[in-house]
């Protein structure tokens, strides 16, 4: 049930753009677990329907599971094909998935009963077994390292199957335990999440938000996830708006600027008479417009009266002035040269003076030289 028609350009692994062709395909919805998310599967050939129990491909191997929204059909680039189901569940295979939920719950209390023995400082949250019972996951929070060497060694002798102990994060504890957030909707991390992001507190301030913790903050103590939802578009929005606290020239005069309206791009401002006025950035940039033709003409203006009144004085100069001027150029002349003079006179003055500072060390030499000699002619 699959035909290739059209193709769409689809960005790879490795950040290449490729051309991908279009593939028309069915969708369905399965649950592997009923606390869990559901996955999304390609029906195949398979006529499904709503409630209907099948067996799917899951990197823990095969599992059972159930449809839980009635199939579409749609068109999407071939290599963004999710897995497709296999078969349908049979009637034991069916009954074996309801048992191994009953095991997991015992496999719960008896790793539970062994960490209060142990004394261990970490917090049971979820257990997963495989369908086939080759091996079981359980997932703990501690605040740091702990040693569950003696708890593994429990746990197989009592389970007789693989046992893997897996630490997470309070954020991945709340994905994995699921709730209903603050919107009075399912958790985004428990339904449609698949990566945290990163989460500042910069990104609550960009939305106008009260930065009180207990409102911005999700079942896991942390900063909501859906604040980087919007954040980019707040960001982009709100580049061309005054800052808080700025001053603002307006039509009506200079005032403060005390709040903003990403949506309407508009302004609150505090007047200098105390007033609060509501301004759009059309009408703040009328104002800057109007405000630089202004200015530019009066420059323009400054400029041509400057030109005009140079111009004057040029002509209206007598003749005196520019001979005054020639002699002024002379005179700068003179003194240039008279330095250089100087400057000449002193390099030769230092000259003579190190010249006789050399002949008077050579006469000491030689006076000492002589004194020598007569004392060892003494001898």
């Amino acid at each position: 049930m699959s035909n290739k028609e059209n193709s769409s350009i689809v960005a790879s692994d490795h950040g290449e753009i490729v051309d991908s062709p279009l593939v028309k395909c069915v969708l369905c919805r399965v649950r592997i677990r009923p606390d869990a998310s559901a996955m999304t599967f390609r029906a195949g050939g398979l006529e499904l329907k709503e409630g209907e129990w099948v067996v799917v491909p899951t990197p823990n191997g095969k599992e059972v599971g159930q449809i839980v929204s009635k199939p579409i059909s749609i068109q999407m680039p071939e290599r963004c094909l999710p897995p497709e189901i296999e078969r349908l569940a049979t009637t034991s295979e069916i009954e074996d998935y309801y048992k191994n939920l009953e095991f997991e719950k015992e496999a719960w209390s008896i790793c539970q009963g062994h960490i209060d023995r142990l004394g261990l400082k970490m917090k049971l949250i979820k257990v997963e077994s495989f369908f086939d019972h080759s091996k079981i996951i359980f997932y703990y929070s501690a605040d740091g390292r702990v040693d569950f060497r003696e708890l593994v060694k429990s746990l197989v002798k009592d389970l007789r199957m693989r046992v893997e102990m897996r630490q997470i994060g309070i954020r991945h504890e709340a994905k994995l335990v699921g709730g209903i957030g603050c919107c009075g909707r399912e958790l985004c991390c428990a339904s449609f999440l698949t990566s945290f992001d990163s989460i500042s507190i910069k990104m609550a301030k960009a939305q106008n938000l009260p930065l009180n913790p207990s409102k911005i903050s999700g079942l896991c103590g942390r900063l909501l996830c859906c604040l980087t939802y919007e954040y980019k578009t707040y960001k982009e929005m709100s580049q061309n708006l005054p800052t808080l606290g700025k001053a603002c020239q307006t039509p009506t005069g200079q005032g403060k600027v005390i709040r903003q309206n990403i949506f309407k791009q508009a302004v609150t401002v505090a007047m200098s008479d105390g007033s609060i006025m509501e301004y759009t950035m059309e009408e703040l940039e009328g104002k800057k417009s109007s405000e630089g033709q202004e200015r530019e003409t009066a420059s323009s203006a400054k400029e041509s009266q400057q030109g005009q009144n140079t111009e004057k004085e040029e002509k209206k100069a007598p003749p005196k002035t520019r001979s005054r001027s020639k002699g002024r150029q002379k005179k700068r002349q003179g003194q240039k040269k008279s330095t250089g003079k100087q400057g000449q006179k002193q390099s030769k003055d230092s000259k003579k003076r190190q010249k006789k500072k050399g002949t008077g060390k050579n006469r000491q030499k030689g006076r000492n030289n002589n004194k020598k000699g007569k004392g060892q002619s003494n001898e």
